[in-house]
């Protein structure tokens, strides 16, 4: 597992992201940025990145995070941890991700109880038409809606 062409972001779709387009037109988010964490094969380095991202977003002083992952598979389990990483230092975290018809993650935790699936095959899984399956606008609105709940959420907590 790993990815596909369906799941393949091209180099046109990174200069026009749509959640990038979504969340930087939104007068209601103040954008701190963008943060590219690579995908490494060994574990005890997958946990260090996860760490190191959420450090990141709690020195930047986040309210909430977005995060995406293209790929599938081995990649869930550094989208995983970054995640649990992240809802550790309570701050409110949404994930986008293929799921389709696999329908579970390789791993779980208690901090991946909001992800958006940007699946778009009728039968649920990874094609070979490149790009099918990436974040779409759609996605990306989906995504900072449930980010601005979970914000409010977690700041009426306090």
């Amino acid at each position: 597992m790993g990815i596909g062409p369906s799941t393949k972001e091209t180099s046109l779709h990174h200069f026009r992201d749509p959640l990038l387009d979504v969340i930087s037109n939104d007068n209601d988010i103040d954008l701190l940025g963008v943060m590219v964490v690579g995908t490494p094969q060994d574990n005890n380095d997958k946990c260090f990145v996860g760490k190191r991202a959420a450090y990141w977003a709690e020195a930047m002083r986040a309210d909430g995070v977005i995060i995406s992952v293209d790929g599938w598979g081995n990649s869930h389990v550094d989208f995983a941890n970054t995640i649990e990483e992240i809802g550790k230092k309570d701050i409110p975290v949404v994930g986008l991700s293929f799921i389709g018809t696999q329908a579970s993650f390789v791993v779980t935790n208690k901090y991946m109880d909001t992800i958006v699936d940007f699946n778009k095959s009728e039968k649920g899984i990874e094609t070979e038409i490149v790009g099918e399956n990436n974040v779409n606008k759609l996605d990306a609105k989906k995504a900072l809606a449930l980010l601005k709940l979970r914000i409010k959420k977690a700041k009426n907590r306090y």
